[in-house]
């Protein structure tokens, strides 16, 4: 009896020394890289398992979930009222902060606070909250930052940044996930001379602000190490700067610009070269110096070459770059030539369409994709093209862009499952071998 319990303990301590955390945007390592083993190859007729369910409300904000937890934040609006999406009328509503049991999806405790609008694409808040330790970190969609203790769901510190910066949001509102680093807590903020500000992460005291833009931009803050130093890139609407992550200081900049300062994706490092773009039909290679921080243009703008992504965050496997272009078409792309290697419209559908969206998150050699239909798509890619192997529906599309029905908010994977959202609830899906 004693040596079954023994057995059975350690394989629980297997099962939880294998389990993931998804506790930020993209992931523990923010690479969009789930990690787990134990995973389902494919999927039944009846598609994975619905573990639980909680309703919620409007927005384009992923989840984040840790030590048995999932955060996610939304937007209620007086009489669920509908608001065009190209509209930057003015109406009020709530952001809320919710926490909620990783096992059951109760609701352990909420935060609410009343927010007037005045965005495009007013669905709700954009970012995913941040996990460290004891704390989550929010960001809404006008500017409201929030540090909460996890355990009871008080405030530790909050910044109203339009207010405390002088500034006002961009026309996408604040949808620049922040940067958590070493004590640090990084933010795309706006205003004179703190277009990006790093505020103490326990107890939100300004420690530097750098650099003054036309708008925020929307890029996430990235780490790169590159000449032997470790560079914060930030992608502006008038420039690609690298700054030093511990001061603010500038490192070096190189002028670009998008249409509406619309330059979405984290930057990406290949070797010793960058990888930037962003709409409409924007991209630029930059080529890092090794022996001291710079960087130089290779090509930039350059007709039909890599893609210029909306949506959806690229990433490269094996040197080779892959994700989907602002007209819907997926692509892998040969660097630094950026060459296409191949286009498909798949995941999505058989026709592409314009900012058509599949999230992409590697696992292993294959990658999972979570589509703006509501399907969850397992396949590979290679330098030969996608092969799809799995498709199950998991959710139904619940807001609208261009005419058709869409779902875009980035899934979480953790625990063996997968966590997503549209604009009426929140849901967890088994994803276990």
């Amino acid at each position: 009896m004693k040596c079954l319990q023994v057995l059975f303990l350690s394989a629980v301590v297997a099962v939880f020394a294998h389990a993931d955390d998804w506790p930020q945007w993209m992931g523990p390592q923010r690479d969009n890289v789930w990690r787990e083993e134990g995973i389902v190859e494919s999927f039944s007729d009846s598609g994975p398992k619905k573990v639980w369910k909680t309703s919620i409300a409007g927005g384009y904000s992923g989840p984040a979930v840790a030590g048995g937890k999932v955060f996610i934040t939304d937007y209620v609006t007086k009489d669920n009222v509908k608001v065009d999406n190209f509209s930057r009328g003015s109406f009020s509503g709530t952001e809320r902060v919710l926490c909620l049991d990783e096992a059951t999806g109760k609701v352990l405790w909420n935060h609410e606070y009343p927010v007037k609008y005045a965005i495009s694409y007013p669905a709700g808040p954009r970012c995913t909250p941040n996990v460290d330790g004891k704390l989550v970190y929010t960001l809404g969609a006008e500017g409201n930052l929030f540090c909460f203790d996890i355990a009871s769901g008080k405030i530790v510190w909050s910044k109203d940044l339009k207010t405390e910066y002088d500034t006002k949001s961009a026309l996408w509102g604040y949808a620049s996930h922040p940067l958590i680093d070493g004590n640090k807590f990084i933010c795309l903020v706006g205003g004179k001379g703190s277009h990006t500000v790093a505020f103490d992460k326990t107890t939100g005291k300004e420690l530097w602000r750098s650099q003054t833009a036309p708008e925020q931009g929307y890029s996430p803050p990235t780490i790169i190490e590159a000449a032997g130093v470790r560079q914060l890139v930030i992608p502006r609407p008038d420039a690609v700067a690298s700054l030093d992550p511990e001061t603010g200081k500038l490192l070096w900049s190189v002028p670009y610009a998008a249409s509406n300062g619309s330059i979405i994706m984290s930057p990406l490092k290949i070797g010793n070269y960058l990888f930037v773009a962003g709409y409409s039909n924007k991209n630029l290679l930059l080529k890092l110096a090794t022996d001291k921080p710079g960087a130089e243009v290779v090509w930039q703008d350059k007709a039909k070459h890599a893609f210029s992504p909306v949506n959806v965050q690229p990433m490269v496997v094996d040197g080779v770059l892959y994700g989907f272009d602002q007209d819907g078409d997926m692509s892998g792309v040969e660097l630094p030539s950026g060459k296409r290697l191949w286009s498909t419209s798949e995941p999505i559908g058989k026709r592409k369409v314009g900012s058509g969206t599949a999230f992409i998150v590697q696992h292993g050699k294959r990658h999972f994709f979570f589509t703006e239909t509501g399907h969850l798509v397992i396949g590979t890619l290679s330098p030969e093209g996608f092969k799809e192997t799995s498709r199950a529906k998991l959710l139904d599309p619940t807001n609208n862009a261009f005419g058709r029905e869409v779902l875009w908010c980035a899934p979480a994977f953790a625990n063996k499952r997968i966590y997503v959202r549209n604009d009426s609830e929140i849901a967890a899906f088994d994803l276990a071998k």
